[in-house]
């Protein structure tokens, strides 16, 4: 499939920019690539009640932002604790894929959303210190389950986030021999060494401008700061790509069509399905790495968001 028409026909806007990593360093090619990404005109996500929470953790107090959606008096919802992207180095609790993506849950799903501010990597932060972080809000949620009038834990992340996810879970399992009702992971981040990528997926990379693609060095550099003095042997609570995966749950791995990190996400869903894990893979047709910060009137956003909705409020 073809880029979404909505996409291709803001490509333009990044005529003369000769890498992502140009478009980054660049401040005029920035300012290019920050307009290709802005919606201005797109629909808000519902109003659905937040509050932000100090929890504590490890390294000191951990900001999360709870979205509670009202449901019925007195009813049980599930939870959902999500983690943003960035590479390890970026994001915030304001991002599309933060805060439109937990308000959007929370209306559709009727379900309670935690969506965590994990310290970022760099200026001296590096591993384990976000996946503490993550698994620390983790266990707050589940002591806190009376309070918070939710009666089932799911968790998940983008990029990243993802990987985040699926750290805590594993260490999680390990330590306290918990298991999250379900895993989303939105076009993970998983492997050090990006694994080959398909013939379909070498095909839809020729179709995609250099500036809409990493390059092998900004994955690097992510991987640099994340896992620091382990860099050299990784733990596979930093490397989930990489970690014995049979005793997870159900997860649900969403990739996007037009995306190098696709290679990672098909590669971890193999494995999970080699571990006799309980998977389902979808691939996001027409939209590439990061489209939940896209907006929701694209259909294969809205495809996306439904499909983790579906998990966490299966009877809808």
């Amino acid at each position: 499939m073809p880029l979404h028409p909505d996409i291709e026909s803001r490509l333009p806007l990044l005529a003369g920019i000769p890498s992502l990593d140009d478009a980054i360093s660049n401040p005029e090619m920035r300012a290019k690539l920050e307009e290709f990404g802005a919606y201005p005109d797109a629909s808000l996500p519902p109003m659905v009640p937040t509050r932000d929470v100090l929890l504590p953790g490890p390294h000191g107090t951990i900001p999360v932002r709870i979205y509670s959606h009202p449901g019925e008096p007195g009813q049980k919802r599930r939870a959902f604790v999500w983690m943003h992207g960035g590479a390890f180095m970026f994001g915030d609790l304001d991002m599309h894929e933060a805060d439109w993506t937990a308000r959007e849950l929370a209306h559709r799903a009727s379900a309670v959303i935690i969506s965590v501010d994990y310290r970022l990597a760099g200026n001296g932060i590096s591993y384990p210190v976000p996946l503490d972080d993550v698994t620390a809000a983790v266990r707050w949620v589940r002591a806190n389950a009376e309070d918070l009038g939710i009666d089932a834990v799911s968790i998940g992340g983008a990029s990243a986030g993802a990987n985040l996810a699926t750290g805590a879970t594993l260490r999680l399992q390990d330590e306290d021999g918990w298991t999250p009702e379900n895993l989303v992971l939105a076009y993970p981040f998983m492997h050090p060494d990006l694994p080959a990528p398909s013939a379909s997926l070498t095909r839809a990379l020729r179709e995609i401008v250099p500036a809409m693609r990493p390059s092998g060095q900004m994955f690097e550099s992510a991987w640099d700061h994340y896992l620091g003095a382990v860099r050299s042997n990784p733990p596979g609570y930093a490397t989930p790509g990489a970690a014995a995966l049979d005793r997870l749950g159900p997860t649900l791995v969403l990739n996007a069509e037009y995306d190098d990190l696709r290679a990672s996400g098909e590669a971890f869903s193999a494995s999970l399905a080699a571990a006799g894990v309980d998977v389902e893979q979808v691939m996001i047709r027409g939209v590439f790495h990061g489209f939940l910060n896209l907006p929701k009137a694209l259909a294969p956003v809205d495809e996306a968001l439904n499909r983790i909705a579906s998990r966490l409020n299966p009877l809808g």
